[in-house]
């Protein structure tokens, strides 16, 4: 059922790297996205994509892990992604991918979380940093990342009980809470 789905799709943060994600799937999940809506029908997206450590050596340094979590700067060796996507916007297609990056991310993630992998997307991204070690020509922006590999972690949902505090937090037991606003609280009419 896609309501169970999408409830298990989570954002992982912690992962178990020695897991490994084939190049095959990644492109399996790349195929999610190419299927997906585009905006006019453009498809200016386009992905490259890691599972070699070497490579996922160079783009961990360039993304934001959690902004909530002001004292950690990410998953340490061994709870690393197992692999990497970085979309990006094809600037000779079209300088304007409308919401096309989010729904190709939600495909991405959704087929990750049916195969048993998890994610995080990333727009906090250092992306002159990203660009310059990746060696990304300029004909291309770099609109976000997507860590994915083995959840190494336990993400649960839960209601917030204050709908001013939206904010993610983990427990003694490193099991990460996200409070989610009730249903009332996001219905206009």
């Amino acid at each position: 059922m896609i309501k169970d789905l999408i409830a298990r799709n989570r954002t992982f943060r912690r992962f178990d790297q020695d897991a490994k994600i084939s190049r095959e799937i990644l492109e399996e999940l790349i195929e999610l996205a190419r299927l997906s809506s585009s905006g006019g029908n453009l498809q200016p997206l386009k992905y490259i994509l890691s599972c070699d450590q070497d490579k996922n050596d160079l783009i961990f340094p360039y993304l934001k892990w959690a902004g909530y979590f002001t004292d950690w700067d990410g998953p340490v060796e061994g709870e690393r992604p197992s692999a990497y996507v970085i979309m990006v916007a094809d600037k000779e297609i079209s300088s304007n991918y409308f919401w096309d990056h989010g729904i190709a991310c939600q495909s991405i993630l959704l087929g990750a979380c049916e195969k048993g992998l998890g994610g995080c997307m990333f727009g906090s991204v250092d992306r002159v940093g990203l660009r310059n070690a990746l060696k990304i020509p300029d004909r291309y922006e770099i609109i976000l990342a997507i860590a994915l590999g083995k959840p190494k972690e336990i993400v649960v949902l839960e209601e917030a009980t204050d709908s001013k505090n939206i904010k993610y937090w983990r427990d003694e037991k490193a099991v990460h809470h996200v409070p989610k606003r009730k249903l009332q609280d996001i219905l206009l009419n």
